[in-house]
């Protein structure tokens, strides 16, 4: 049974950056800022640290998780790794994982701290804890050492594949799509690094510091850590509504606000971004249909501005069927078509085939559930994954492909989706991709 007890604190920004030195000790601990001007219902951020419980990837995940949540009825937070994909269709996974994370990973939080505005509410088992240790780590958190900036300096880069091979793959899968095999495939490439040491909170901090999306992400599995600073929302469900909220179509910032405007202005207009949208939001409105009545489209191709980009963002909503479980949906709908392409199996194998690196948590999910069912999950974009064992770090990049995708331009819009975790590692932004060594 969970009890909850409520402080007031001084400085929002501060007690996170000690929350997350505190919580980066254990080994399980799952950090999900909102940051502020995005947050939800005065939600600053959530976390859940320590581990009583947890269930790692079976081969029948989606079920293993069903049964997990009725046993514990608590909350639960984890991810689904993009290869679960493996397990709701008849596909592969074969290419190198440098960091090898499982599929699937949920644990139960000893500790659940929501903060809101300046308020924090800790929600604890009365089992394993109570109000007066509650207290005691309160008091640790706040004698937390802040945070500091991040010296890391990476000695080399490199990337999986050179900017020729990139674009004679994007070639490639444009003649699929002139074939009529496929519309749009998502296609990444990755960048890595090898016997490379890093503090994994500091780097997390000068990502989210420099990104400040909303579906920003840390998480700990023992050697294994997730840096992340996503900007897309994968599903919500609050009662029975359910919400996606894809993405497709960036933007680099102006350097004032009048090019700013017209940069988002041009965007809210790019012709290729909206069709790309247009279609992965027919894939979503057809995924939630399986497990989804009532699904409509609540907002389409709107232009959301970030610290470091501009989005295209559309809005699918759907009214959960009452014979569905919520495990059911996140299943059908997994994973997110903004990171596959249309129609979705079919360029989850042309994915496969051209990429280099498996994508392992990449472009797969995180988030948490309540002990109503309730959940929030994002999509793994704009981020690094570390394994402090290997020493090897990686972080991928992609776009969607369509037929009038021009693969120079392709090969741009990586390099700025990728600046976030360049600048999160001291890299200089201003070198251009083939300047980096090539494996």
């Amino acid at each position: 049974m969970r009890k909850f007890v409520q402080y007031e604190i001084a400085d929002a920004v501060s007690f996170k950056a000690n929350l997350l030195c505190f919580a980066k000790k254990f080994q399980r601990c799952c950090f999900l800022d909102s940051n502020s001007e995005f947050s939800e219902k005065n939600i600053n951020f959530i976390a859940g640290v320590d581990s009583v419980s947890e269930i790692i990837s079976s081969k029948n995940s989606f079920e293993s998780l069903k049964r997990f949540h009725k046993e514990k009825n608590d909350w639960l937070f984890g991810f689904f790794s993009y290869d679960l994909k493996n397990e709701v269709e008849n596909l592969s996974s074969e290419n190198f994982d440098g960091v090898e994370f499982p599929q699937m990973n949920f644990f139960q939080p000893k500790y659940v701290f929501i903060v809101r505005n300046n308020n924090i509410e800790i929600r604890f088992l009365s089992e394993v804890s109570t109000e007066e240790e509650v207290a005691t780590i309160v008091q640790d958190i706040n004698n937390q050492l802040q945070i500091v900036n991040c010296k890391l300096q990476i000695v080399e880069v490199k990337s999986r594949i050179s900017e020729e091979e990139y674009i004679h793959t994007i070639n490639k899968i444009k003649n699929h799509i002139h074939l009529g095999d496929v519309y749009e495939t998502n296609y990444c490439m990755e960048f890595f690094s090898e016997e490379v040491e890093i503090n994994p909170a500091e780097v997390f901090w000068k990502l989210n510091t420099t990104s400040q999306t909303p579906f920003s992400a840390f998480y700990r599995l023992n050697d294994k850590y997730l840096l992340c600073a996503s900007p897309e929302r994968f599903l919500k469900k609050e009662g029975r509504k359910i919400i996606s909220q894809p993405i497709k179509g960036t933007a680099k910032r102006g350097k004032n606000n009048s090019e700013d405007n017209e940069i988002k202005n041009i965007l809210s207009k790019n012709e290729k971004e909206k069709c790309e949208n247009v279609m992965i939001v027919d894939l979503v409105r057809n995924d939630l249909s399986k497990t989804c009545n009532d699904v409509k489209m609540d907002e389409l191709f709107g232009v959301y501005t970030f610290k470091q980009w501009h989005q295209m963002i559309s809005t699918v909503s759907g009214e959960m069927k009452k014979c569905v479980h919520f495990t059911d949906v996140i299943k059908n709908a997994f994973p997110m078509g903004s990171m596959t392409g249309a129609p979705k199996v079919r360029a989850m194998e042309l994915i496969e085939q051209y990429e280099k690196t498996k994508r392992g948590l990449y472009s797969g999910t995180v988030g948490y559930i309540t002990p109503e069912g309730d959940f929030d999950f994002n999509v793994v974009i704009r981020s690094i994954l570390y394994n402090a064992s290997s020493k090897y770090l990686s972080f991928q990049v992609g776009s969607a492909i369509t037929a009038n995708s021009i693969a120079e331009n392709e090969y741009e819009e990586c390099l700025l989706k990728a600046k976030g975790m360049f600048e999160a590692l001291n890299i200089n932004t201003n070198i251009k991709m083939n300047s980096f060594s090539h494996a």
